[in-house]
Formats: structure tokens, C-alpha cells, sequence
């Protein structure tokens, strides 16, 4: 081998040693991070499949079958037409909660309709790298041009409800439009339709679909296990991203009520209003948060109940420490890193995942100091 092939061999080798073997540390536990791959484009959503194997799905389109290590990938065939514009795309994916009986999974996508596109729903069943009887559950209303504030994060509760978040689409107002999907978080049943005791179900003038609305763009998304509770978190305009823990037919107050104020400086609502629900959190200046876990696992035993929020703007990973309903401790990771995190999943194996939003990304895990590998 030549001199400086052989200089760039032991260069490359150095550095996949030193990116998994880096220890970082926290109040609670010492950890590493290991870079499983690096090639993903513009990821968006993560989830597990029984074998280990990972589905990720990238907003320019593709969704991946993703072995355990990481090391072998392979396009998933049967991903309907998107319209990917701006930060839309294809988005979060999650597996139907008796995935082991009927191989059902669910994905949101920017779907392409007259006049732009909707925030949609699809399912299909996944056999080997094909996802067979493809169908669309849901569409929101109405279709409009532009590509922002999508929402689309899922989460199945305990008692099999799906729930689905639809942001703003850059149009505020219609957040307090019941007679819309914009704005909201929806609460479905398993093939789409809408339970027949979601909050507005017997309102004319409201969509049958909505569980709470005020929103400005939810997405991250989490079930309790242990309590059924949903929390949600959405970005804030200039400041007043929120961590909210959903309620039925309850007002999250966005535009009347924010704690961010327009990107040109003045107010854009009022801090607080009657009948609208304020924040169990919020970050400002904004951090503009994205995927979220609940970290129950025996891996980091004291982060056990903890929330994890990634962060897209300020570029790290929120680790909040929860008593109850209130958020009582905030720590900063990986903040040293420049990764705009789009997804935070806990693994099977008690580890974290973590999405980077980049045109080269990375899937990363995080480990204990002290875990063989």
C-alpha cells in the first residue's frame, strides 16, 4: 500500500474508534455514542420491528428496513405518491399494536392534492421489504399550497386509539377552527374513522376526528404506558415551544395565546387566557423540539421516567426530569455535537435512538460507559 493510502487507512480507523468509544456524561449516567450509520437522507421517523430490524423513514420519499447494527439496509417497496416540498415529505411511522397478528403499519405523508397537499394517513402490511394491501385511512382537511408545519407525529395509547398530529400549515388562525383539521391533534380508530366518544363527535361545526386543538405544529408525541397519558410537544414561533399533556376537547390557545412573539419582534397573542390550557413547559428562546421518548427502560435505570426531546434549532438532546405532571430539572446532551435531532426512540435493548435531520445523517445510539460492545 502506498505511504499516504495507508496514513488515510489508520485515520479512518481512528476515527470510527473514537466515535464509539467517546464517553459523555450526564448528572445521572456516563454513556457512549455509536454511530450505526451515516448515509440516511433527511430522516423523520423511527420504529421497531420485532426482530430488531428498524423501519426509518426519510422525508425525500424512502422508507428503510434497517438491521439491528446497523450495518444492511434495504428499500421498503409499496410507499404510495408523496409531495415533497419544504418540510414536507414522508414522516413518522409506527407498527399497529398487535403487529405480531397482522403485520399492520402506519405511516404520514404529505399527500399531493389540488391545490397542495394534506396531512395523511396510510397503512399497509409488511412482508419482508413489501408493504402489501396499501391503503390511505385519512386525509385532513382542507388541502393548501406550501409545505409547512405538517405535524405527523403518531402514537398508538393503551386501549389501541391512534393519535395523530396535524400543525398549522403556516395559516394560525384556523388552530382555533374546529371546522378544520388544522391545528390539531386527532384521536382515531384503528382503520381511520373516529371513535364515536371523541369530544366533538355530536358538533356540526366541528370535525368529528379532533381531541384537542390550539396547536402550531406538534412534533413530538409520547404514551404513558404505565398512565395512558399523552404529551405532546410543538413548536413556538419565536420563542413558546410547548410541552403539553393532552386533554380531551381542550384549547391549547395558539395564535391567542403564546409565549413567542412573531420573528420580527412584537406579540403575537397573550401569555394567558381563560379557557385555554397553558404549558406544562416551554423554551424560550425556542430550541424547536422534535421527537420525544419516555425512557422506561433498565439500561440508564435513573432515567427511568425522564423525557427525552429532541432539539432541531439549538441542536441537542433535552433530557427533563418529571415529577408528576411538572417538569422539575432540564439538562442538556450531546449539545457539543451539531445535530439537529429529528426522532428520539428508546430500543428494545434500553438504548436510545436518535434521528439526525441532515443530507448525510446519522442513526446513533446511546449506550451506557459501561456496555460491552
Amino acid at each position: 500500500m502506498q505511504p499516504y493510502l495507508a496514513l488515510v487507512a489508520v485515520l479512518l480507523a481512528s476515527a470510527s474508534v473514537v466515535t464509539a468509544d467517546e464517553i459523555h456524561h450526564s448528572e445521572q449516567h456516563d454513556f457512549r455514542v455509536e454511530v450505526l450509520r451515516d448515509d440516511l437522507r433527511h430522516p423523520w421517523g423511527l420504529a421497531f420491528l420485532p426482530d430488531g430490524d428498524m423501519l426509518v423513514t426519510e422525508r425525500g420519499g424512502r422508507l428503510l428496513r434497517i438491521t439491528a447494527d446497523g450495518a444492511d439496509s434495504a428499500p421498503v417497496a409499496g410507499v404510495p405518491e408523496i409531495r415533497v416540498e419544504n418540510q414536507g415529505g414522508l414522516l413518522d411511522v409506527v407498527l399497529h399494536p398487535d403487529f405480531d397478528r397482522n403485520s399492520l403499519v402506519y405511516w404520514t405523508y404529505s399527500a399531493p392534492d389540488d391545490g397542495g397537499a394534506r396531512t395523511a394517513l396510510a397503512r399497509g402490511r409488511l412482508e419482508g421489504n413489501v408493504l402489501r394491501d396499501v391503503e390511505e385511512l385519512f386525509r385532513a382537511e382542507p388541502a393548501l399550497p406550501g409545505g409547512r408545519h405538517l405535524g405527523s407525529r403518531l402514537a398508538f395509547d393503551g386501549d389501541g386509539y391512534l393519535f395523530m398530529s396535524v400543525g398549522d400549515r403556516g395559516q394560525r388562525d384556523r388552530a382555533q377552527d374546529l371546522s378544520d383539521h388544522v391545528g390539531t391533534v386527532l384521536r382515531l380508530n384503528d382503520d381511520g374513522s373516529a371513535p364515536a366518544d371523541n369530544p366533538f363527535v355530536d358538533d356540526d361545526h366541528a370535525r368529528p376526528e379532533i381531541y384537542s386543538y390550539g396547536h402550531r405544529n406538534p412534533q413530538g408525541m409520547i404514551v404513558d404506558p404505565d398512565s395512558n397519558a399523552l404529551w405532546i410537544n410543538e413548536h413556538g414561533p419565536r420563542g413558546g415551544d410547548e410541552l403539553n399533556r393532552l386533554q380531551a376537547g381542550t384549547n391549547y390557545g395558539w395564535p391567542e395565546v403564546t409565549l413567542g412573539t412573531e420573528y420580527s419582534g412584537p406579540p403575537i397573542g397573550v401569555e394567558e387566557k381563560d379557557g385555554m390550557q397553558p404549558p406544562v413547559h416551554h423554551w424560550t428562546p425556542s430550541i424547536a423540539p422534535s421527537g420525544m421518548a419516555l425512557y422506561t427502560g433498565d439500561a440508564f435505570p435513573q432515567w427511568q421516567g425522564n423525557l427525552f426531546v429532541g432539539a432541531l434549532a439549538h441542536t441537542h438532546l433535552a433530557r427533563l426530569t418529571m415529577d408528576g405532571d411538572e417538569v422539575v430539572g432540564e439538562e442538556r446532551l450531546l449539545d457539543d455535537q451539531g445535530w439537529r435531532i429529528r426522532d428520539v426512540r428508546q430500543g428494545p435493548d434500553g438504548a436510545l435512538y436518535l434521528l439526525v435531520d441532515a443530507r448525510e445523517a446519522p442513526l446513533v445510539r446511546l449506550v451506557p460507559a459501561d456496555m460491552d460492545h
